[in-house]
């Protein structure tokens, strides 16, 4: 953690001093934290290569509440790097696109060791970049193509559903607040950044404003094993997620703003434990999962006439199949406010609530073996009772540059790992982001 926190303090550094830079690396009002490499950046782009690079760091510290109740903190962070292949430009190909992209995670959880009853079921996380091991993976290899003037397009390779589907663009640290809420739920068959798998992903522009897609996702718990973070083929396939979504994203929406709505319905066929048996010795099964989700967005305000700057507010949803579900249902909502002050026209203020509920059948599922134990409710294996947590979150995002943006938070979590007799937490957060 120590490391982690010097390297945040050491951007933090760099942000507060970068106006006394010239042009080039640590240019104020540069893209990149290293500039522009000498205009090679700019000349390799030009040629139809654009990197990317960038650092996310996310703090987390106890103030009050949660399991085990103790004033401590948790440190997390993400480096991603990658590139994008115009293979027109490169190749001749026309309308042709590669992306390659290595991400590597690090850290400690906060929920998972101080929020978080250790027997009960993990619910939000107050580190959305949190998760999936310590340790380098692909994330992004795949090939895109569009055709008919871009009316329709392909990807194919590998990829995270979370690109492409249930995506909303968030600032939040609380990961129930976050994109790609279907696989926050139900991570063990919908994988969002950064594990990515075999797909083939087909999207219809139906309009400007309209579209409808659908994916087919290889599934195979075996890319969730560090050992195969840089692998490209072992064994292990147990079916196929199909998402299908609808996108009405008008530019001209409510009061002439634009928005972003969204509707989908995924459909697994690989096998999965049938909870409505409420017996975890049972060996029942499902051949299928399937759920529905929702995402909107919608600016509903400008400042003055510029429509970059206003208010936005938001709402995510998700109905999971009760039979084989570990949450059967998720809402949130929230605002967001674009350049509040004047001179800060990059700065932003979100807030956002959010629930998830356990299933029931789960629940009782989960807890079926507890009356075999010796000691009760004392048995260091002992699962309680769960059923619903709710999360908020309150945090101002600074744009100290284009490259550098400091986000501190509050969180409250209600109910933390949906038990009920675990005290309600209260969480300072800090996003640190750089792009370099």
């Amino acid at each position: 953690m120590k490391k982690g926190w010097c390297c945040t303090l050491a951007l933090i550094s760099m942000g507060m001093t970068s106006q006394g830079w010239a042009a080039g690396a640590f240019d104020p009002d540069g893209d990149y934290m290293f500039g522009d490499w000498g205009g090679v950046r700019s000349d390799l782009a030009d040629q139809g290569v654009a990197f990317r690079l960038e650092h996310i760091s996310e703090m987390a510290y106890s103030v009050d509440g949660g399991f085990r109740d103790k004033r401590t903190g948790r440190y997390s962070d993400q480096w991603t790097a990658g590139a994008n292949f115009d293979l027109d430009r490169l190749l001749g190909i026309p309308d042709a696109r590669f992306q390659f992209t290595l991400s590597n995670r690090n850290g400690e959880s906060l929920n998972n060791d101080v929020l978080n009853n250790p027997n009960s079921v993990g619910v939000s996380s107050t580190q959305e970049v949190y998760g999936r091991g310590s340790v380098t993976r692909i994330t992004q290899l795949w090939y895109g193509q569009s055709y008919m003037n871009d009316t329709f397009e392909i990807k194919a390779g590998r990829v995270p559903v979370g690109d492409d589907f249930a995506v909303y663009d968030s600032n939040f640290q609380n990961l129930y607040l976050g994109s790609g809420e279907p696989g926050n739920q139900n991570g063990g068959l919908w994988y969002n950044w950064p594990i990515s798998q075999w797909a083939l992903v087909g999207k219809w522009n139906i309009t400007d404003e309209q579209y409808a897609q659908i994916g087919f996702f290889n599934l195979n718990e075996s890319n969730l094993d560090r050992d195969h973070g840089l692998d490209l083929k072992h064994s292990g396939t147990s079916g196929t997620l199909i998402p299908v979504e609808y996108g009405f994203e008008p530019d001209e929406g409510i009061n002439g703003l634009p928005g972003q709505y969204r509707l989908g319905y995924y459909y697994s066929s690989a096998d999965a434990d049938d909870y409505s048996s409420r017996d975890s010795n049972s060996d029942a099964e499902k051949s299928h999962r399937y759920g529905l989700y929702y995402v909107i967005n919608q600016q509903v305000t400008r400042h003055d006439d510029d429509r970059d700057r206003g208010l936005s507010v938001f709402s995510m949803g998700t109905w999971n199949d009760g039979d084989t579900a570990t949450f059967d249902r998720y809402l949130s909502a929230g605002v967001t406010y674009t350049g509040p002050f004047e001179g800060r026209e990059q700065d932003e203020i979100g807030l956002g609530l959010a629930y998830a509920h356990v299933n029931d059948d789960y629940d009782a599922w989960s807890r079926s073996g507890n009356a075999a134990l010796v000691g009760g409710s004392s048995a260091p294996d002992y699962v309680p009772r769960q059923g619903e947590e709710y999360n908020a979150e309150l945090y101002y995002s600074l744009q100290a540059t284009p490259w550098l943006a400091f986000r501190p938070n509050l969180q409250y979590v209600r109910h933390p790992g949906a038990d009920s007799d675990v005290d309600s937490a209260w969480v300072g957060g800090l996003s640190v982001l750089a792009t370099f």
